[in-house]
């Protein structure tokens, strides 16, 4: 395990060398985060209707969204990626390592640098003046940081096999069109998962998108009573399971048909 340690250390501190793509990706969010928020405002002031979220729980719910975006598994690992392309991927195979666990490493950290540069300035901003709660209790702070490692995980595990993919397809480019548009929408970033019509309501319960930002930002808000997170948490370390199952099942079976051309 050291050595996976060590790529994720290596990785995660070349990452946080990128501090000017970070505020660029803190002003960014700060902007699409105000513009939701007044979406929102407008949405419960014509609606009559009793909503399944409250005005200020969507609030936090959107800010929440706006801190950890960058945790989303929007796009293969770039490194890897040109690697496939050029052929030099065959260097890879001949570390003394486990190649999935590598890639997953490296995955990882992807996720977790660009994620804590903007996190921690854009909670601090919104909870001093845009309307940010803190977790209902302690217990959904707790329960909050426990799925949001699950969710970190998770994420890696797509990302690692969005990667994985390139060996059959090299460009890649369908992938990276595709994958953004579903986990925006099955995670609940675009809009709260709670919204959607009761018919959807099974799909969404059903696939591993809600497990990275519905079900944590739900927890602490206590908006998910505390009877439900032992399932909930169930389902995000089975999810987590078999995406990692399946992402070794896809590395091994891509292994045994790989053709390395070029350099």
């Amino acid at each position: 395990m050291s050595g996976y340690a060590a790529v994720f250390s290596a990785r995660f501190r070349m990452l946080l060398q990128y501090r000017a793509a970070a505020l660029a990706g803190f002003g960014t969010q700060l902007f699409w985060g105000l513009i939701r928020v007044m979406i929102f405002e407008a949405f419960f002031a014509s609606s009559s209707h009793a909503q399944p979220m409250r005005l200020d729980e969507t609030i936090t719910y959107i800010w929440l969204g706006q801190a950890l975006f960058a945790l989303l598994p929007f796009r293969t690992d770039p490194d890897v990626s040109q690697m496939i392309r050029t052929g030099s991927v065959a260097y890879e195979l001949v570390r003394p390592v486990d190649l999935y666990g590598f890639w997953y490493a490296r995955a990882v950290a992807d996720r977790v640098a660009p994620t804590v540069l903007r996190a921690i300035p854009m909670m601090i901003v919104a909870w001093l003046f845009l309307g940010l709660r803190p977790p209902a209790s302690w217990e959904c702070g707790v329960a909050w940081g426990i799925a949001t490692v699950g969710a970190v995980l998770m994420s890696g595990a797509i990302t690692a096999l969005m990667t994985i993919s390139l060996l059959w397809t090299m460009a890649g480019d369908g992938i990276a069109r595709l994958m953004p548009t579903i986990v925006l929408f099955f995670s609940g970033m675009l809009v709260p998962l709670v919204f959607l019509p009761a018919s959807f309501q099974p799909i969404v319960d059903a696939l591993p998108f809600r497990d990275i930002i519905d079900v944590p930002f739900r927890i602490y808000m206590g908006h998910l009573p505390p009877s439900q997170w032992p399932a909930l948490l169930a389902q995000e370390g089975i999810w987590l399971a078999v995406l990692i199952g399946l992402g070794r099942w896809f590395l091994s079976r891509s292994m045994r048909r790989l053709v390395v051309q070029g350099g």
